[in-house]
């Protein structure tokens, strides 16, 4: 198991906490990771595109003009994909985009993003972040303490001071343990865990 130092919110060391092996020392696949990042994000697409092919077109019933003796080309419909302001062939249509992935390999590709956090040192522990008030300019103060610049905090639970006081801060994103993904810890290359939220995403893994 990986023992990890524990700091308050002035970067102080206060002590230290085991991490579960099973959550925080997996062995990382970047294609396990890669295909759930790709199933989070597609399944993130509105699919609402759409064109008008022939049949959802108005007009086309009548044969615009007769089919010899004028010169021109034949033509069957006003609404020919070849003509200006004609229907659109093989135009996208509204469809889904999310495809399916196990439990258990979406459960997998959350311990490999959280242990590559730790292999490469950027997972920070803090026993807390307590706020006054709800000020970006308090929690800015404590981030840059801490050295945060695009960092992703889980904290135990929803913390509206905590929110109000990060929103406005680029790069800040705030999570609880029943949020957590994969996708938001590969975009963010700082992990904060906040010393509470620890428990709940071991018992969420194990």
């Amino acid at each position: 198991m990986a023992v990890v130092k524990v700091y308050d919110q002035n970067k102080q060391e206060t002590g230290e906490i085991t991490l579960a092996s099973e959550v925080f020392e997996v062995a990382v696949r970047p294609e396990i990771l890669n295909f759930v990042v790709r199933a989070q994000r597609a399944a993130k697409r509105a699919g609402t595109h759409s064109t008008l092919n022939r049949a959802k077109m108005l007009g086309g019933g009548a044969k615009p003009w007769r089919q010899k003796g004028t010169g021109r080309a034949r033509s069957g419909t006003n609404i020919s994909p070849v003509w200006r302001g004609g229907a659109v062939t093989f135009g996208p249509q509204p469809r889904d985009y999310s495809f399916k992935v196990n439990k258990k390999v979406r459960a997998l590709a959350l311990r490999m993003a959280l242990s590559s956090r730790l292999v490469d040192e950027k997972l920070l522990v803090v026993k807390g972040i307590e706020l006054a008030e709800a000020k970006t300019k308090l929690f800015a103060q404590v981030a840059k303490t801490l050295g945060l610049r695009k960092a992703l905090i889980i904290t135990p639970h929803e913390d509206q001071v905590l929110a109000r006081s990060a929103k406005n801060i680029p790069g800040i994103t705030l999570m609880t343990p029943e949020e957590l993904n994969v996708y938001s810890i590969l975009l963010h290359p700082q992990l904060v865990l906040l010393e509470g939220a620890v428990e709940p995403i071991a018992a969420r893994l194990m």
